[in-house]
């Protein structure tokens, strides 16, 4: 468990995972040529706690098409003035607003997809983040940046 501070005010605590599931599809002989990882976080419950605390509990999904998947569910701590109206919003339409839910799903990527690498790992999937390309003796195209190796 860990904590982020976001907007000097806005606190995420405790974030805790309850459930991994990873499956993946074809065998690892088969090798596709280009694999898309889609990310994607959602809020699955919003609960008042007390003292300007709700609970959150999340589902984490890193999609490889017709490779595999990682799913992570979890939750966390909000701690804010506004955390009893974001409950009671939820609870009503099933959304809270962008500028919270934008932090809260940054602090569920935070924790998942370090996660999601290691048993990305284990599975023979690739790692749900992009790779660093190392090119030697390659002038850079327009635009591109990165670091040097000598």
């Amino acid at each position: 468990m860990f904590s982020v501070t976001l907007c000097l005010i806005m606190k995420i605590r405790n974030v805790s995972l309850k459930s991994i599931e990873a499956r993946r599809y074809i065998t690892q002989a088969e090798h596709p040529k280009q694999i898309r990882i889609d990310h994607n976080s959602s809020f699955t419950q919003i609960s008042y706690i007390r003292d300007k605390q709700s609970s959150i509990e999340f589902q984490y999904t890193a999609s490889f098409g017709p490779v595999g998947m990682i799913k992570l569910e979890g939750s966390l701590i909000y701690e804010n003035e506004d955390a009893k109206k974001i409950t009671d919003e939820w609870n009503k339409t099933r959304k809270i607003p962008n500028q919270t839910a934008s932090h809260v799903h940054t602090a569920i990527m935070h924790a998942c997809v370090p996660e999601a690498v290691g048993i990305a790992k284990d599975i023979g999937l690739p790692p749900p983040i992009p790779l660093p390309q190392v090119r030697l003796g390659e002038t850079p195209k327009t635009g591109q940046a990165g670091p040097e190796v000598a």
